[in-house]
């Protein structure tokens, strides 16, 4: 669901919400430390053929976050971001923006990811609201639920290896 209006500079206001729930064949411990790892984050994050040649996390609450993915033919997308809160293995809330390479703010969306244990499995659970900063934003939203959806499904494939902690 996109909403669009304009602002007071003239610029589309885009915005949209996804909520996903996931089961993971994992424990929540494992989960939560696939979100908190760089090493394991970049392994997982953004859509399918996308690589993270760069993911850097200070989790911590006001800690920074920077992901540059690079798309299939070799676009680099950077992203920014600062973690509000973390209660280790049950939530983590953070507030990323997709920029430019100059660092302009293209998209800010503020994500709250909880996981829940449920018989020896985690389920997980992203609720993120985006606003788009500018009209380009607009195809960025649109795939905003795709992209979270393949997101998750690397995900659940890489804490189903465990393959990091060697349970």
């Amino acid at each position: 669901m996109a909403a669009r209006a304009s602002n007071k500079s003239g610029v589309a206001n885009l915005e949209r919400e996804v909520e996903i729930t996931r089961i993971i064949d994992a424990p929540p411990a494992i989960v939560f430390e696939a979100w908190t790892d760089p090493e394991h984050m970049a392994q997982w994050w953004g859509p399918a053929g996308f690589t993270n040649p760069v993911c850097e996390l200070d989790v911590r609450p006001g800690g920074a976050i920077f992901i540059l993915m690079r798309a299939p033919d070799g676009a680099e997308h950077p992203m920014t971001g600062t973690f509000h809160e973390i209660v280790p293995p049950e939530r983590l809330v953070f507030t990323a923006c997709a920029v430019d390479h100059q660092g302009k703010r293209l998209l800010e969306a503020h994500t709250t990811v909880t996981f829940v244990e449920q018989g020896g499995m985690t389920r997980l659970t992203v609720e993120a609201r985006a606003v788009g900063l500018v009209d380009l934003a607009a195809r960025m939203l649109e795939g905003m639920e795709a992209g979270w959806t393949q997101s998750l499904e690397r995900l659940a494939q890489l804490a189903a290896t465990r393959s990091w902690n060697g349970r």
